[in-house]
């Protein structure tokens, strides 16, 4: 990929930044309502564009520890699955128990980084 500017972060982050400075304040009611949301929407897709690939490498590694299996993503989250739901992999596992914490703290910090628990699990999980 080509390192050019704006990166598609800096692009969706500045559509934010115009909705949130300039459309959101001229609204009112449903629109301004909207306008938050579309907003909103925006910022997730900027944190996942910044954090989205350390994340995914992250979880990735933990997967194919856990799984003895290298395939993508997909292919190992459902393979987890299959393996917790036959009994193989059990949350008393600490290495399952651990990955799974971390995924969700790590979705969380994208969807919702303002969230309570995000400030207090950093500290017991900062390298998520």
């Amino acid at each position: 990929m080509l390192h050019e500017r704006p990166t598609a972060a800096e692009l969706v982050a500045a559509v934010a930044d115009f909705l949130e400075r300039e459309v959101r304040p001229a609204l009112d009611g449903r629109l301004a309502f909207h306008a938050k949301v579309a907003t909103n929407a925006l910022r997730i897709v900027q944190r996942e564009l910044t954090a989205g690939p350390a994340v995914a490498e992250a979880e990735l590694t933990r997967l194919r520890s856990l799984t003895n299996t290298d395939a993508d993503l997909p292919t190992l989250n459902t393979l987890l699955a299959a393996q917790i739901r036959a009994g193989t992999l059990s949350i008393a596992d600490s290495a399952l128990r651990d990955h799974l914490i971390r995924s969700v703290l790590s979705r969380i910090t994208i969807d919702n980084p303002g969230y309570p628990s995000v400030a207090e699990a950093a500290t017991r999980w900062p390298d998520r």
